[in-house]
């Protein structure tokens, strides 16, 4: 076979993935470098789930977006709302055709890894003060000391009165911070495995050391942090048993590298995703074809599980309210429907490769990562798309012109992970995986790549867009 012929066999037949920035033009460029730049207040906004959610209704409300209350007329080209106790948020812009019809769902988590405070959480130890924590979600305890840290929440009063909390955000704020041992006594330490060199009950919240009262006082320290908190926050000790005060990183998102091609921030892990599922919902224009519906769900990090997470009937209430208004079924609804469980996914890091199958890897600059099934060692946890799906998902982005891969989280048995897929498929719902590729995910500090970022926008807003 002559040289050229074998060109062109190679071109027709095999893969060609390029590097996004080989794919994308001048235009578009300048309309990722402006979508990332709102992306990057919707994190510095939003550190919380609940900060998160606060973020997504204001954004939606300045939209045009109405809570949606149960009996409500729902009709071709409305925009609802409904936030689910603070944490969760499901919106809705109607589309021409009718619920029956089905959906085209996005479905991603606005909780991230973090440390709560425990019930109990005010001690003081060798006149110093301190929080006792308890970690959500599956972080690298080693990664959490000697880093500065905020604290978020509400503390629920006995009167029904939410007091919100915020230490640490506010410029002139004063940080947290975890401790660690010295490298010069820190040797038997540093012989043990990093999942244990920290243990989970020594991440505890450093608060003060000045005392007050006279030096035969016991417990001073404590009681000059307790008087500090109820002068600014009226609450006393026992107000921590009904509080929710979270602590994460006192960091606002920034660009990383030389030519700033990428983002770094505390929540990419699955805010990333969420705010590319609800950027993309604000922007559709007119009035869909069939009704786009974007779930911002909490507890992902834990399971999903609970009365905000994607395991909660929250979200068939949801659409079961709004098909009542039409006359259609849940069920029937669910079965012609399509949700693209909008959650990041692994990027290669070369300083890393013997966790990665390179063939099977997402990398940066290479667009949104679309994972058949996630799960860990024999698929267990996972959503297997059918093929079908996939070449639905393909044929969609494809013709919007968005540049993605296809990818595993790491190689077979190395690890694995989940996300709210299979909740999606067990309500009968079609549904594939897909996300941004991170660097260093779940870390206090993640790494992702702009453009990626972008074609994840346009990947939602095309799903939004499908007509069937």
């Amino acid at each position: 076979m002559e040289t050229n012929d074998m060109k062109e066999l190679k071109k027709k037949l095999f893969s060609t993935q390029k590097n996004g920035y080989d794919k994308v033009g001048g235009q578009e460029l300048s309309a990722m470098e402006d979508y990332c730049r709102d992306y990057m207040a919707y994190l510095d906004a939003g550190k919380t789930e609940r900060l998160c959610a606060a973020e997504t209704v204001r954004l939606a409300e300045a939209r045009g977006y109405r809570p949606f209350v149960r009996g409500m007329a729902v009709k071709p080209g409305d925009k609802l709302y409904r936030c689910n106790r603070g944490k969760a948020v499901m919106l809705a812009h109607i589309g021409a055709k009718g619920l029956a019809e089905g959906v085209q769902i996005a479905a991603a988590h606005i909780d991230s890894p973090r440390l709560d405070l425990k019930p109990n959480p005010l001690y003081e130890d060798s006149e110093l003060a301190f929080f006792k924590t308890h970690y959500y979600g599956g972080l690298r305890k080693y990664q959490w000391v000697t880093i500065p840290l905020e604290l978020h929440g509400v503390v629920a009063l006995k009167d029904g009165t939410a007091v919100q909390v915020n230490i640490g955000a506010d410029r002139g704020d004063p940080k947290l911070v975890i401790t660690d041992l010295l490298p010069h006594l820190g040797q038997e330490q540093a012989k043990k495995p990093l999942a244990s060199a920290i243990p989970a009950e020594t991440l505890n919240l450093l608060l003060g050391s000045r005392p007050i009262g006279d030096e035969e006082d016991t417990g001073r320290v404590k009681l000059a942090v307790m008087k500090l908190l109820n002068e600014k926050y009226g609450i006393t000790e026992d107000d921590f048993t009904s509080a929710e005060l979270e602590a994460v990183p006192a960091v606002n998102a920034c660009d990383i590298g030389l030519d700033r091609s990428m983002i770094g921030a505390y929540g990419h892990d699955d805010r990333v995703c969420g705010y590319a599922a609800l950027r993309a919902l604000l922007d559709l224009e007119g009035t869909p074809a069939k009704t786009a519906v974007c779930m911002l769900a909490d507890k992902e990090e834990i399971g999903s599980d609970g009365v905000t997470g994607m395991q909660s009937a929250a979200f068939d209430t949801f659409l079961e309210d709004l098909c009542e208004a039409q006359g259609a079924a849940l069920r029937v609804c669910y079965e012609n429907s399509f949700c693209l469980s909008a959650d990041v996914t692994a990027a290669y890091d070369p300083d890393f490769a013997e966790v990665y199958e390179k063939r099977n890897a997402a990398y940066l600059n290479y667009g949104i990562g679309l994972c058949k099934y996630t799960g860990a060692r024999g698929k267990s946890g996972a959503s297997d798309a059918d093929a079908e799906t996939v070449a639905y998902v393909r044929g969609l982005l494809d013709r919007a012109g968005v540049v993605w891969q296809i990818a595993e989280l790491g190689k077979v048995d190395a690890g694995g992970g989940g996300t709210v897929a299979m909740y999606m498929a067990n309500r009968n719902i079609t549904t594939l995986d897909a996300g941004v590729p991170v660097l260093s995910m779940h870390a206090p500090f993640e790494t992702v790549a702009k453009l990626d970022c972008y074609e994840t926008y346009k990947a939602m807003k095309a799903v939004y867009e499908a007509e069937k």
